[in-house]
């Protein structure tokens, strides 16, 4: 799925550069002609043509290319931060598990080799949280890596401050919603927007 959305991008955007107008037709919002008794893509073209010259063709969004970069940065890093809170939680059960004592996120993030060997005497307890551990560092530097990153791209726009002013909303989680959301205009009421934005 993955691969198939950076090959549709690459084709859109070479068709583009080539100065082409093209339009994003979204299938779901699509309904099927009943007179068809069967579809193929010569049919489905003419179907969708056909609803592009009525005006009623439903489009989707073609998020600009030079803003693509940056978001496909920040989905980077939710993925990482992802991994993160998963290496945590498995360290957090293996250590209450083996010494009935639990550990906050902030101080699993911080343990040391040493501690762990004073926590867990047994050496295959031990490297059960040492391993996750060194992972667990490994991803905090890179996500500390990219977020660095996208501060030096961020455009302090109007909506940009406006959101900051939302209690739990940073710098990183502000830019997430702008380049995730685009053009606030294509969204007709705020369900329609509320319906876009993930659900979990």
């Amino acid at each position: 799925m993955v691969e198939s959305t950076y090959n549709w991008y690459w084709l859109v955007d070479g068709f583009m550069d080539a100065g082409y107008r093209l339009h994003l037709a979204n299938p779901a919002a699509i309904q099927q002609y009943s007179g068809l008794k069967y579809t193929d893509d010569h049919s489905d073209a003419r179907w969708l043509a056909h609803l592009l010259r009525l005006g009623v063709l439903p489009e989707g969004y073609m998020y600009p290319k030079t803003q693509r970069p940056v978001r496909d940065l920040l989905r980077k890093r939710a993925h990482l931060v992802e991994q993160q809170t998963a290496n945590v939680l498995s360290v957090q059960n293996i250590i209450l598990r083996n010494t009935g004592t639990r550990l906050s996120a902030n101080r699993i993030k911080r343990l040391r080799q040493a501690e762990v060997d004073a926590l867990l005497p047994n050496a295959e307890q031990a490297l059960a949280v040492s391993s996750p551990l060194v992972v667990l560092h490994c991803l905090s530097e890179q996500i500390h890596t990219v977020e660095n990153r996208v501060q030096s791209r961020l455009h302090r726009t109007l909506q940009y401050e406006l959101l900051q002013t939302v209690d739990g909303i940073g710098p990183i989680l502000a830019q997430t919603i702008l380049l995730e959301t685009g053009d606030i205009g294509r969204f007709r009421s705020v369900g329609d927007y509320a319906s876009y934005c993930p659900q979990n």
